[in-house]
């Protein structure tokens, strides 16, 4: 873990050399201060000099003092720089890793433990890096030197110095352990928590509906008394660190006030060696204890960058090297070709079951493929593989007589519309939502697709228009004005493959009714695959797939099904239709 922090560092590796560096100069100004300060004072005391004698020291000791803080101002300045740059560079990493791992690996994934892992993990890894980092290198460094100006002034001291100083970061270790194991606690239950925070948010039209609301309420208090109590767990062990370390360091520092007065007494140390050292023990361990303050302020970085670098170990999907040249050959709206599923299987990642298992078919161009089975069939697999959001274990997809894969993602998706039985909606107006199938698409461009999804009605009627703002995941919206909405898109993109999960499911029967139409004629000379939850859509499709288990049992007309009366008859004998 620390290995690869710090590998983070190494392409910037003369900022934080030089904000050691500049924590160096400060534990020296610290030496001058102390030896300013005791000359002032023994001349004061012992040599009955006056003011205008001592004006001198004074400035010096002001100087020392200036060119302390400067010097530690300066170390954290660079070492926040540092950190903020990393931070970016991290946060910039995890979310491209997270969409090259694709919706595949997102679907079995919390997204409010993603948006905190992105968001607050990253920051929390400000402080290792600011803080830790430096002050680990100044812990070594500065009382080190320390000691060898003191060891030649009094070998007495020194050695207790040595003795005691190595006792702190050993009681830290020890103690660190400990909080370590509590942090990791802290951020495993802020993670489960911010995830279930905004299953419930974001559920929550559903659970008013259900007159479920309210039970959520005693969940969520277990769950935020779980946090405050993990998080008690960890001030307590970070208290007792700092107890310990405060100990110690006061505890070497009597032995050598101690030693130092008895000394004084029988004549075996000058008052003046005697004070300097006196006043620069405390700085001796200052920096091993500023070392254990700092390392439980980064303990929670530890435990996100772990969660950080488990996602960027994930594996990324194999992707064939797509060939150069290669183009979707298409007449206006129409591809001219067919797809076809040749033999293929899928397992998802920590399932035992396939998904799909050696399905093969056919999807004519310019007509409607409708895929219909009993949930968990593998419906939406089917459509997650022609989406290419992961490919195919075994088998391969082919457009005409090119494999699928040797077209690069980015040029297939732009021949492709796709409208999820629960739309995908971000926080921005109608319009933001809406150009998203086509960045620069005009007024009266969005105003036609509106009316062809029959929702140009309720975008009028709205007092700004387009300009409305539709909040997180359409939070403004009804289910069916969001379904709506992505069917817009769908017309507005005008592309000539489509994939539609149940287009009409959020509709009352009326507006059903009247979408039916639109679709029939956004539909027409295109491919398009309609994942079917209700029966009574798939009549007008030119050929039914009937999915069990990840296998294809039964294809043909919805006609010649029915009087097969095989296992499409028997499903729709399972359902009412409307």
């Amino acid at each position: 873990m620390f290995q690869r922090l710090i590998r983070l560092v190494k392409t910037r590796r003369s900022v934080l050399v030089l904000s050691i560096l500049l924590g160096w100069l400060a534990g020296l100004a610290a030496t001058l201060q102390a030896w300013f300060l005791s000359q002032a004072i023994s001349r004061a005391f012992l040599g009955r000099e006056g003011l205008d004698v001592l004006w001198n020291w004074l400035l010096w000791l002001l100087g020392s003092i200036c060119l302390r803080s400067l010097a530690v101002w300066g170390s954290e300045w660079l070492g926040t720089g540092l950190a903020i740059t990393i931070k970016g560079e991290v946060r910039r990493n995890l979310i491209d890793h997270m969409v090259a791992l694709g919706p595949g690996w997102l679907q079995g994934q919390k997204a409010g433990e993603l948006s905190v892992t992105t968001l607050e993990a990253v920051d929390s890894l400000e402080a290792w890096f600011a803080q830790f980092l430096p002050q680990a290198a100044l812990a070594a460094a500065i009382p080190l030197t320390l000691m060898l100006l003191v060891f030649p002034l009094d070998p007495f001291s020194g050695l207790v110095f040595l003795l005691t100083a190595p006792l702190l970061p050993l009681f830290m270790w020890l103690i660190g352990k400990a909080a370590e194991s509590a942090t990791r606690r802290q951020w495993q239950t802020l993670n489960s928590l911010s995830a279930y925070l905004l299953d419930v948010i974001q559920g929550l039209k559903t659970l008013k509906a259900l007159g479920s609301s309210r039970r959520q309420v005693e969940q969520i208090r277990q769950a935020s008394d779980r946090y405050r109590e993990v998080t008690l767990s960890v001030l307590r062990v970070a208290f007792l660190s700092s107890l310990a370390l405060e100990l110690l360091s006061t505890l070497g520092t009597a032995l050598v006030a101690v030693s130092i007065g008895l000394r004084l007494l029988h004549g075996q140390i000058g008052f003046q060696t005697g004070l300097f050292i006196l006043v620069l023990a405390p700085e001796i361990y200052l920096p091993i204890r500023l070392l254990g303050q700092k390392f439980h302020a980064s303990t929670s970085g530890l435990s996100a960058a772990r969660r950080i670098f488990a996602i960027l170990d994930e594996p990324l999907p194999a992707k064939p090297k797509p060939a150069a040249n290669i183009h979707l050959p298409r007449v206006t709206n129409r591809l001219v070709g067919n797809i076809r599923f040749n033999s293929v299987n899928l397992t998802f990642p920590q399932r035992s079951l396939p998904a799909v298992q050696s399905i093969s078919f056919e999807m004519p161009a310019g007509k409607v493929t409708a895929v219909v089975g009993r949930s968990g069939g593998g419906k939406s697999t089917l459509a997650t593989l022609l989406l290419r959001f992961i490919e195919p274990d075994q088998g391969e997809i082919q457009i005409g007589d090119q494999p699928l894969t040797r077209l690069p993602v980015s040029d297939w998706r732009r021949n492709l519309a796709w409208v999820p039985q629960d739309p995908t909606l971000f926080r921005g107006t109608l319009a933001d939502n809406l150009r998203l199938a086509r960045p620069g698409a005009s007024p009266s461009e969005m105003e036609r697709a509106c009316s062809q999804a029959d929702l140009l009605d309720f975008v009028t009627g709205l007092p700004q228009g387009f300009n409305t703002q539709v909040g997180e995941g359409g939070l403004t919206l009804s289910a069916g004005q969001a379904q709506r909405l992505a069917l817009a898109r769908a017309f507005l993109k005008d592309a000539p493959l489509l994939v539609l999960d149940e287009p009409t499911s959020n509709l009352d029967p009326l507006q059903e009714q009247r979408l039916v139409r639109s679709l029939q004629v956004l539909m027409q000379d295109r491919t398009t695959l309609l994942i079917a939850h209700r029966l009574n859509t798939v009549r007008q499709a030119d050929q039914v797939l009937v999915l069990d288990g990840g296998r294809l049992v039964e294809q043909g007309t919805h006609e010649s099904l029915v009087r097969s009366q095989g296992p499409y008859a028997s499903l729709l004998s399972a359902v009412v239709t409307r």
